[in-house]
């Protein structure tokens, strides 16, 4: 049995070796065991090959960015939530981030009680995370994003990072009725808007059917089995 007091395990991956260094001594008093990687080469190897409960990843890195480790990773199957910390702040930079599939977004100079927030979210998000889930005639792999049919009446679907999230967050609670501010916050980010919500609905619909996700008029949605 996995031993549940053991002490989260982060990935840094920032080439500002003395914030780093910093950043090493702050998590590790705060109880989290550390890793670090300097350019995006070395992230994507020690990322691959051990499991993290989190991963802060700066974005103008060495070798390779930071959006594309994330893309990488996730191509890859690696689920462990990140967070991008960069010094980049424009629209754009926050949203090919995630898009890329990283969960937040933080612009340096930071607080440093803000960005312990954040990790912490990333954390709670990560071990209420399922691995599988099933709901209705629907089973959801949300580490090879696939969505299968339990009847075999139809063939597998790929979803993207985010169709995935969306779905796993309405799977996880079905009889749940969910407001497109819940959804954004569980699934979108800060650079999103709660026009996103519908967008990634119609997504969902378009590749699985109308019904895999009800609206309920006044409130949001809720999913829906056919």
């Amino acid at each position: 049995m996995a031993d549940r007091t053991a002490a989260p395990r982060l990935l840094l991956v920032e080439d500002d070796r003395a914030l780093s260094s910093m950043l090493v001594e702050l998590f590790t008093d705060e109880g989290y065991e550390v890793d670090v990687a300097h350019d995006g080469q070395q992230g994507l190897h020690l990322s691959l090959i051990g499991h993290y409960d989190a991963m802060i990843v700066d974005r103008g890195l060495p070798v390779m960015d930071g959006a594309e480790l994330v893309a990488v990773l996730r191509s890859r199957g690696v689920v462990s939530p990140v967070l991008i910390l960069t010094a980049r702040g424009a629209v754009t930079d926050r949203v090919e981030g995630l898009d890329a599939g990283a969960q937040d977004y933080l612009i340096k100079p930071f607080d440093v009680p803000e960005l312990l927030a954040r990790v912490r979210s990333l954390l709670r998000r990560q071990r209420d995370t399922a691995a599988t889930l099933t709901a209705g005639a629907w089973r959801l792999d949300r580490l090879t994003r696939t969505v299968s049919d339990t009847t075999g009446e139809r063939a597998d679907v790929e979803l993207s990072e985010r169709e995935c999230a969306l779905l796993a967050v309405l799977m996880s609670s079905p009889r749940q009725v969910f407001t497109r501010a819940q959804l954004l916050e569980s699934v979108f980010d800060r650079a999103d808007t709660q026009g996103a919500v519908d967008t990634y609905v119609h997504y969902l619909r378009r590749k699985l059917g109308r019904d895999v996700v009800r609206t309920v008029h006044g409130t949001g949605y809720r999913f829906g089995d056919r």
